[in-house]
């Protein structure tokens, strides 16, 4: 562990304990670049019950499981994981200086995987819904688990329309929700009904059951439902990207080319943070990029360098044979 007030170096700076900051820092280690890995234990991986679209776990795996392996593969190689946050980042000469909660990092590169807060309906009981599967976020993710049952959506009109189509697909009982009729257009409502998805007025409430979600309406009445999926967007952790200048989209996502690099050179972005599909596969192959190429580029630097250090004589070439 860092201790406040002292000044640590290190190769590379991974920043958030997520599956993608955890897989760069497994690349890394391997290979053989010094690691720290800031992880402020308040990534959305740890909310998922129990994801089956994550290759290799044919069962599935909880998100707290998925993260225990990757801390203990990336510890096995040598990472440095450090339960803080990082308040700051900057930009000098040959080095990026991170202020954390548990000192000053120094760190030739720097991995950003900060990810995204999702926003969700306040509701009394809404982490045990989320771990019961009846509150889902991602239905990329695990709509094939909800098929044929009673799926409402909340969100802004237009994102809840969007999330309701793609879910009708496995479900023929879609239905959006919102508290008062004006927060759904016309249009909307027209382009709902034509596909067979509802459109439920005056919830006032959700309540948390043993087996679904009841609707509270305005005037008291319930209906149940089996799962609510948010369709209300979420902060991007991108603070940090901006602090160094780095580009990123309308909605806070960083803007990264093929190599996972940021418009920094030295900066990367890798998970949900990144313009990209919110998936934990995408973010493992984000990581692999981003780290080969950290690699790479620091092998250049320093063959580079051998190069500038080597005496005027070692270039020369011999002297011509007589006659030559």
């Amino acid at each position: 562990m860092i201790n406040p007030g002292i000044n640590r170096f290190c190769d590379v700076a991974v920043v958030g304990g997520g599956p993608a900051g955890l897989a760069a820092a497994v690349y890394l280690s391997r290979f053989l670049r010094s690691v720290l890995l800031f992880d402020a234990g308040d990534g959305r991986a740890e909310l998922i019950p129990k994801t089956h679209n994550c290759p290799g776990f044919p069962d599935g795996v909880s998100g707290k499981d998925l993260l225990a392996r990757l801390r203990a593969q990336a510890t096995a190689y040598g990472t440095e994981i450090v339960a803080a946050g990082v308040k700051s980042l900057t930009a000098q000469p040959g080095a990026f200086v991170l202020a954390t909660g548990a000192g000053h990092v120094h760190a030739s590169r720097v991995v950003l995987a900060t990810g995204v807060v999702d926003r969700a309906p306040a509701m009394h009981g809404l982490r045990k819904a989320i771990a019961a599967g009846i509150v889902r976020l991602c239905p990329v993710c695990d709509a094939y688990e909800v098929q044929g049952q009673r799926i409402a959506v909340v969100g802004p009109e237009r994102s809840a329309l969007k999330e309701a189509l793609y879910l009708r697909h496995y479900s023929r009982d879609i239905c959006i929700i919102c508290n008062y009729p004006e927060d759904i257009s016309g249009s909307t409502r027209a382009k709902a009904d034509a596909a067979g998805i509802a459109v439920r007025d005056f919830v006032d409430d959700l309540v948390l059951r043993n087996s679904g979600l009841d609707l509270v309406m305005a005037d008291g009445s319930t209906e149940r439902i089996d799962v609510l999926y948010t369709a209300m967007g979420c902060d991007v952790r991108s603070e940090l990207a901006m602090e160094v200048g780095a580009h990123c989209d309308e909605d806070g996502y960083i803007l990264v080319g093929p190599h996972a690099q940021t418009s920094i050179e030295g900066v990367y972005a890798v998970g949900d943070v990144a313009k990209a599909l919110n998936q934990i596969a995408v973010g493992f192959g984000q990581a692999a990029l981003a780290s080969t190429h950290i690699h790479n580029a620091m092998l250049a630097e320093r063959a580079g360098s051998r190069c500038e250090k080597e005496p005027e004589a070692h270039h020369q070439s011999p002297n011509p044979r007589p006659g030559g």
